[in-house]
């Protein structure tokens, strides 16, 4: 079952900072990418979530992590009703971009890039201290790529790795980022997330959907399921 571990936040009108803050997190630089995952530049995080008039959207490098404390329960956030994107829906532990500007978190060797911004985003949106998760800690199990459409002014078209890690740690959640934190029991995940009061993010939908309860299960031997070699297209 899920535990709460912080309450929800009020309305939208809880603080217009956030949102001014939010506004700015837009003008960060995501990493523009092919559908090979090949680096072509810089993109700002507002341009590659923006839906174009021909309903494309720019494809850009992305992470998701699956966090598992030591008893095997997943760690889920609802995102705050400050978000631009997907605000007030239910998702996995941390889901973010690796920046440009950034010169370590465009390193592609062992994935490093990516580790290194997960432990930033994770220290960022849940308050975890860095030195709890270092960037060799995060077990790769392969990418997928997707596309969603969100309201019709913002959605996502990302190639996103997934990165899981069991371990047990502090959590300070930003309000600004995150309106409540909950784990959740493997045998209870169908049951806790029909009765969630909010939908899912369509990325989280899609991994649940295609292997998250199959790769949870073998969460002692995760490794074994790593796959470079392959991009999942995920609809």
């Amino acid at each position: 079952m899920f535990k709460s571990l912080i309450p929800r936040l009020g309305s939208r009108a809880f603080s217009t900072k956030l949102d001014y803050l939010q506004n700015l997190a837009m003008n960060e630089n995501c990493i523009l990418v092919d559908e090979e995952d090949k680096s072509l530049g810089p993109v700002s995080k507002r341009e590659c979530h923006t839906i174009k008039d021909n309903g494309q959207l720019l494809l850009h490098r992305a992470f998701s992590v699956f966090l598992f404390n030591k008893r095997g329960e997943l760690l889920l956030q609802r995102r705050s009703l400050s978000k631009i994107t997907y605000p007030d829906l239910y998702t996995n532990t941390c889901c973010s971009h690796p920046l440009f500007d950034i010169p370590e978190e465009r390193e592609e060797r062992a994935e490093l890039g990516v580790r290194k911004a997960a432990q930033r985003r994770l220290n960022f949106e849940l308050g975890i201290p860095m030195e709890q998760i270092e960037p060799q800690e995060f077990n790769f199990v392969t990418r997928i790529l997707y596309k969603d459409l969100g309201d019709g002014v913002w959605g996502e078209h990302e190639l996103d790795y997934l990165l899981f890690l069991q371990k047990d740690v502090d959590l300070d959640p930003n309000p600004n980022e995150v309106s409540e934190v909950r784990y959740v029991q493997r045998q209870n995940v169908e049951r806790t997330l029909n009765n969630l009061e909010a939908p899912l993010t369509p990325w989280f939908k899609l991994i649940l959907e295609h292997k998250l309860c199959f790769w949870w299960d073998h969460l002692y031997e995760i490794n074994r399921f790593q796959d470079r070699a392959n991009i999942h297209k995920l609809e």
